[in-house]
């Protein structure tokens, strides 16, 4: 039996941003948990999200689908989901379904933590500021 785990942090220097640290595999058995994590966080309004994939050896069509299937809310709410640390297996996939074109992704949570700039939280609640798609 695959499983996951799933770990919540933020970034020092910017609190508005969660960093979801995975391991294991994204497959059917597993992915509804990694739902209901970025779900509570949507509930939470926090939408600068980034998915740690580096203890990640495999990601199914269902795991994929979790990303696709949150982005337009998060953007609706100004956010962004961004993917780091991928490893060479996930990344091909990641290429071949061409998902380059809809979410980001980073080569480590570092370059993703800096690709939201770094807005302090009640910074950004108060100037309402949007992230283009």
């Amino acid at each position: 039996m695959n499983d996951i785990s799933i770990s919540f942090s933020k970034p020092e220097g910017n609190s508005a941003i969660s960093i979801v640290h995975v391991s294991g595999f994204i497959d059917t058995t597993t992915s509804s948990e990694l739902e209901k994590g970025i779900k509570q966080l949507l509930r939470e309004q926090r939408f600068d999200i980034i998915i740690d994939l580096a203890d990640v050896d495999y990601v199914s069509s269902a795991g994929w689908g979790i990303f696709i299937s949150e982005i337009k809310k998060i953007r609706e709410n100004g956010g962004d989901l961004k993917l780091a640390s991928m490893v060479g297996d996930v990344y091909e996939v990641f290429e071949l379904l061409e998902f380059q074109t809809i979410l980001e992704s980073y080569d480590n949570v570092e370059e993703a933590v800096a690709s939201f700039g770094n807005i302090p939280e009640k910074e950004k609640e108060t100037t309402g500021s949007t992230k283009i798609i």
